[in-house]
């Protein structure tokens, strides 16, 4: 902005009123450019960017025709179009200097304000607004009472534009220089840091001495605030130099709170964290330490920037809970119940979780194994760690590993670093705010090694009964007890965790869900669950039995019950729908109804369509996420006798395909296939769902039934599957997993399995819903599965049922 030439601001002829205007001779019309929260002050030089057509074609009508235009304000600057009743009445006739269009589009003007002038009435609004105006002129005639306000004005005008660290240094002079008391007033005005509002209520005071009253009062509150900032800017450059800026600032907010009378606070703070460290009954050590931190902040100058990290390490210190807390004792009973209430089945894992509160309760200070729960997603590995947290009467805080690669989130960054921070373990601690209580460490098969460290070997020491009572923080450089938090660990691969670590856990393994213990699980806490989520009652909707049945063979397929939840919540979902818009009171989700809320079934028993075909064998499969049915597809062609393997097959996988293979020449003749066959065919194995990476021996049984099947013209039974590692010498060897893949096959609906008979260990791992609805053959030798696996067969006496 800048100020016009008094002399270019011509007075027109006054009235003999000293402190008043006189309308200008006659009304005329003027081009009227709207504008949002500007107001252009008779003097002044203002630029403005117009981008409305009306404002365009206003500008560029007045600048073809060398005609004034009007500047009005509107009255809600939100206004995209206003219109005449939307502009105030009261505005100012500028000159237009200069009329620039830029290259993006954009239109710029430069005006010049001249003179006052009102509205009489608009004469139109297309294509630009023209209204009828009068205008007024500030009288030239200067009375003891106008001189005596404008000498006063013109003296703290240039004070306070002498202060202004942005205002040019011609500023001052120019304002001495303006002869007339209205236009020293719009000058001041337009420099004054005031919003629209304030401007326009400037703009309507015609009365001389009211106006220059007016922008007196808001300059001299301006020029005090100026007056205060140089005073406190020339306080703290005496104190500090131009390479201290962030000390400048705070040497500038001590001053300017010393200025309201606040004081300084670091007394105050002092006291406070004296008696933190007092109340936190901190060990010796520790105890010295805060003292010696605590005197070194005090005689810390107030710009200090240690100071801000340093009250933050006392702030750690003294909020951690050193004391331990008074033991609480552990209900046995107690616990079985939560055990009961919170989770449906798992047998083994309560009555170990039980054996292990009861040592707990027997021997507080002994040193506890370190429990790791493995299994697949959605068992409630980490919701058993929240009931044994209830059980024992402590908090329960989370630690998530996933993803963690910093040995700094185990054991916390050094002070010297910018942005500091205590390790996951104290955090979680801190946040706990009890040294005794139950650490869930959620995925710790997740952790990876980095190039900042490996978080798996800080680990060690915080799993070590034998070495976490003294554990060390780089953040906190002293010792922390964790001998008295309860660390319960969960994972879904153990083969993930290094052995050092595995070793200092006892694996308690979870596997999948048989299809009844879903549906009790469904019924008992996720239909009540996902009916609070939804916002239903239990009144208003209905799942039958048949229908979450259903849901569980037909839409998941998982060993968990995350995705069954899911498609419960999809289904009460549905139900919300129809009773918030009205259409029903009660809804009832049948069997027959899930096809139009669900969608057509994602999954279908294959297995005896696989398997209806000679060459065709159920084997069974370990994942990380429980166990799962595998068929194998062997065909023969032409040729010379070749073996092909396809399907993404590990090595060891191929190895045991191969060996298969060598089973079945050496011994074809007892096998029922004809040895030339080998010479004139090639056989191909196939393993489907190729996307799929798959290795382990444990293939080798199903491997070799399908050949036998193949090469001997006959079918394996639909009902079966089979699992174990072969040997040259016609052995079936034990493999593992044994629980999950027995899981797997009731789950898909199957009514034997094959298994090997050194694997009669982990009869008992296996669900007792599983036992009841499988027929177990135990196999010593292949001959046994050959005896066992074709249609019509039976179990030979080597190769003993159970039922």
């Amino acid at each position: 902005m800048m100020i016009a030439d008094p002399e270019t601001v011509q007075a027109s002829p006054q009235s003999s009123l000293e402190t008043g205007v006189e309308p200008a001779a006659g009304p005329e019309e003027l081009i009227i450019i709207p504008v949002r929260d500007v107001v252009l002050l008779p003097g002044t030089v203002t630029p403005i960017t117009i981008g409305r057509e009306v404002s365009v074609a206003a500008a560029q009508q007045a600048v073809r025709e060398e005609r004034q235009v009007g500047i009005l304000m509107q009255r809600d600057p939100k206004l995209d179009e206003p219109t005449a009743i939307d502009l105030h009445r009261m505005g100012a006739v500028a000159n237009i200097l200069r009329y620039i269009s830029a290259p993006d589009g954009t239109h710029h003007i430069v005006l010049q304000g001249e003179q006052r002038f009102r509205v009489i009435d608009f004469v139109k609004e297309r294509p630009y607004i023209v209204a009828r105006v009068q205008r007024f002129s500030d009288p030239e005639t200067l009375t003891p009472a106008i001189e005596a306000r404008f000498r006063f004005l013109q003296q703290q005008a240039v004070e306070a534009f002498g202060l202004m660290p942005q205002a040019p240094r011609e500023l001052a002079e120019s304002v001495q220089s303006i002869p007339y008391p209205g236009v020293l007033a719009d000058v001041v005005a337009a420099y004054l840091d005031i919003g629209g509002d304030a401007r326009q209520e400037l703009l309507e005071t015609l009365d001389i001495p009211a106006r220059i009253d007016k922008v007196t009062k808001l300059l001299s509150e301006r020029l005090e605030v100026l007056r205060l900032t140089h005073e406190i800017g020339q306080q703290t450059k005496a104190a500090f130099d131009e390479r201290q800026r962030e000390a400048i600032l705070r040497e500038q907010m001590a001053a300017i709170q010393r200025q309201l009378g606040e004081g300084d606070t670091r007394v105050e703070e002092s006291r406070e964290i004296s008696e933190k460290i007092a109340a936190a009954k901190m060990p010796k050590e520790v105890d010295e330490l805060a003292r010696k931190e605590l005197a070194r902040y005090q005689r810390m100058p107030e710009g200090a920037a240690e100071a801000g990290p340093l009250r933050t390490y006392l702030d750690w210190l003294t909020e951690l809970p050193w004391a331990l807390p008074d033991p609480k004792p552990i209900d046995i009973a107690e616990a079985r119940r939560i055990l009961d209430a919170d989770h449906f089945g798992l047998p083994k894992i309560k009555q170990r979780i039980v054996e292990y509160l009861a040592v707990r309760k027997l021997a507080p200070g002994g040193k506890a194994p370190i429990l790791c729960f493995a299994g697949p997603p959605g068992v409630g590995k980490t919701s058993l760690g929240q009931s044994i947290a209830r059980a024992m009467g402590r908090a329960f805080v989370r630690v998530s590993l996933g993803g963690v690669h910093d040995e700094a989130e185990i054991r916390g960054h050094r002070r010297t670093y910018v942005g500091a921070m205590p390790g996951n373990i104290v955090q979680a601690i801190r946040k706990a705010g009890s040294r005794d209580c139950v650490m869930m460490l959620d995925e710790i098969d997740k952790m990876g090694a980095g190039i900042q460290g490996d978080p798996a070997a800080a680990m060690l020491e915080v799993l070590d009964p034998e070495q976490n009572f003294s554990f060390r923080d780089n953040y906190l450089g002293l010792p922390f007890d964790l001998s008295h938090v309860v660390f319960i660990a969960t994972a879904n691969m153990l083969d993930a965790i290094p052995g050092p670590l595995r070793d200092r856990m006892e694996i308690i393994t979870l596997a999948g869900y048989t299809e009844d213990e879903k549906f009790e699980i469904a019924k008992r806490y996720l239909v009540a669950r996902q009916l609070e989520a939804n916002g239903l009652k239990p009144e208003q909707v209905r799942i039958e039995d048949e229908a979450l049945g259903r849901v569980i063979r037909d839409y998941t397929r998982e060993a968990g019950v995350r995705g069954l939840e899911r498609e419960i919540g999809r289904a009460l979902r549905h139900a919300a729908m129809k009773i918030a818009e009205g259409s029903a009171d009660h809804v009832e989700i049948t069997a027959d109804g899930l096809t139009e809320i669900l969608g057509p079934a994602l999954y279908e028993n294959e297995t005896a369509m696989r398997t209806s075909v000679p060459g065709v064998a159920t084997g069974l499969a370990w994942t990380p996420v429980g166990g799962d049915i595998l068929f194998i597809e062997a065909a023969r062609s032409p040729g010379r006798g070749a073996l092909t393997l396809t399907g993404q097959l590990g090595e060891v996988m191929r190895e045991s395909a191969q060996a298969a293979m060598t089973l079945v020449k050496s011994q074809a003749a007892s096998f029922g296939v004809a040895p030339d066959i080998f010479e004139k065919s090639d056989i191909h194995i196939h393993v489907p769902a190729g996307a799929t990476p798959k290795d382990g021996p444990s293939a080798g049984v199903a491997m070799f039934i399908a050949l036998v099947s193949l090469l001997s013209d006959r079918t394996v039974r639909s009902d079966t599957a089979m699992t174990g590692e072969i040997s040259l010498r016609g052995l079936v060897l034990p493999v593992g997993g044994i629980k999950e893949k027995v899981t797997a096959a009731a789950r898909a609906g199957l009514k034997r399995v094959l298994l090997p008979a050194r694997n009669r260990r982990d009869y008992d791992d296996i669900p007792e819903d599983a036992r009841k609805r499988l027929e177990f053959v135990w196999l010593e030798r292949v001959e046994d599965a050959v005896a066992a696996a074709f249609v019509g067969s039976a179990a030979t006496e080597t190769g003993q049922s159970t039922s």
